[in-house]
């Protein structure tokens, strides 16, 4: 039956929300305050059509808006958008019983992001294509143009078609590319490949790897393993140039991680000693390192060691100490930070529970958390809270353009 409705709010996941008698409908790709007419099944207003559009609302720069499953808030205005993402962070921090000072969105232009995963696909008439999944389906839409990536990205994408092909040798294969752009070029690390029946033969690395010379890829990995290295791909943290490790991880958006890095220097300003948790490949370690001696610590034994590498390209730096540990199954203790008078850490999605129950029981007088998902980042600073520590600020940070997903910087003092 066709209903018609009034969208109250956006939810948490991107899709319009509209409060009726029993429950609530999802309408997707639409805006507070719109009236939408369609078929609502299981809770679901799948293609609604818009009666009465928000004031808010604005024409989309995507040619594959609506049918990729990226970019999906791009029809909103930009200052009720980056309200909303900050409103996502108060209603985080609330579900955790804690007020503070958040303050407006860091926002970041269009034609920034360094890094995609592009997935590539074999099509009935044999031609490769490279695209994002469809929203909400493992059907792939080809794309020649993305609003959000780095122009230089963009114009690889024919060459990459060559490159992708080599890895649709078995029926079973999905890969993706992982691709960044790097101060020597583009570094594509590749999964997805079928490894059951004995994984990609030698005559299609042989093409993969011509197919990148050709494309004047500076790196091509599978899976994090090495196939060809023109050039090592490098990447700037502060004062420091690093080898970037096949499949490490990286910031998306280099705007947004110095917004973030930026935070974090000024939050620790004065401290002797400081504790970098989770660091990767050292996106923090190296401009704490101007502040004060650092003691880094992430369960990438690459990127730790990639760290190391770089500690001798910069100069005016304090003494850096790098471990590779686990710290999800072997936290730093207060022992091990002894001395720290600042903390940093920036844990993957899951949060830090563990590590952040050490934390409190330091001596440190500030601490500040970097985090991809405020619901987990909310979870542990309750913890820091309880043991005294002040939530003084946190920064949203949209690091990921026109999406549902917000960073953020909290600053903790005590």
């Amino acid at each position: 039956m066709t209903t018609t409705l009034t969208i109250d709010r956006v939810a948490g996941q991107g899709d319009g929300m509209a409060f009726v008698v029993g429950g609530a409908v999802f309408a997707p790709l639409t805006l507070p305050g719109e009236t939408v007419r369609g078929e609502v099944v299981d809770g679901r207003m799948e293609t609604p059509e818009i009666l009465e559009a928000s004031p808010d609302r604005i024409a989309p720069v995507s040619p594959q808006y609506g049918d990729c499953g990226g970019c999906s808030l791009q029809h909103w205005a930009s200052g009720p958008y980056l309200d909303w993402k900050r409103d996502q962070v108060v209603r985080a921090l609330a579900g955790e019983r804690i007020e503070t000072e958040v303050e407006a969105t860091v926002a970041v232009p269009p034609g920034t992001r360094r890094r995609l995963a592009l997935h590539a696909r074999r099509l009935e008439d044999g031609r490769v294509v490279l695209g994002f999944k469809a929203r909400k389906s493992w059907r792939l839409v080809e794309v020649s143009r993305c609003p959000v990536a780095d122009p230089r990205l963009v114009a690889a994408f024919p060459t990459l078609v060559k490159v992708a092909g080599a890895f649709l040798e078995h029926p079973k294969s999905a890969p993706s590319l992982h691709v960044t752009w790097t101060l020597d070029g583009l570094d594509v690390d590749v999964t997805g490949v079928e490894r059951k029946s004995g994984g990609l033969s030698a005559d299609r690395q042989m093409q993969a790897i011509r197919a990148a010379r050709e494309a004047d890829v500076a790196r091509l990995s599978m899976a994090g393993e090495t196939l060809m290295m023109a050039r090592q791909p490098r990447i700037q943290f502060g004062p420091a140039t690093v080898p970037l490790p096949a499949g490490g991880f990286l910031q998306a958006v280099p705007e947004a991680e110095q917004a973030m890095v930026d935070r974090a220097l000024a939050a620790v300003k004065g401290a002797k000693k400081i504790a970098d948790l989770f660091c990767g490949t050292g996106t923090f370690t190296f401009p704490l390192a101007t502040v004060g001696a650092v003691l880094a610590a992430d369960a990438s034994a690459a990127g730790i060691a990639a760290l190391k590498a770089g500690i001798g390209s910069a100069k005016g730096m304090k003494q850096i100490a790098a471990e590779a540990r686990d710290l999800f199954r072997r936290p730093l203790t207060p022992y091990d930070l002894k001395g720290c008078e600042a903390i940093v850490f920036d844990p993957p999605r899951a949060g830090a529970i563990d590590q952040t129950n050490q934390i409190k029981d330091t001596k440190a007088s500030v601490v500040v958390g970097v985090s991809c998902n405020p619901q987990t980042f909310a979870r542990d600073a309750r913890v820091l809270i309880d043991a005294g520590f002040r939530l003084e600020t946190v920064t949203p940070v949209d690091q990921f353009l026109w999406s549902t997903h917000v960073e953020l910087v909290g600053v903790f003092r005590r």
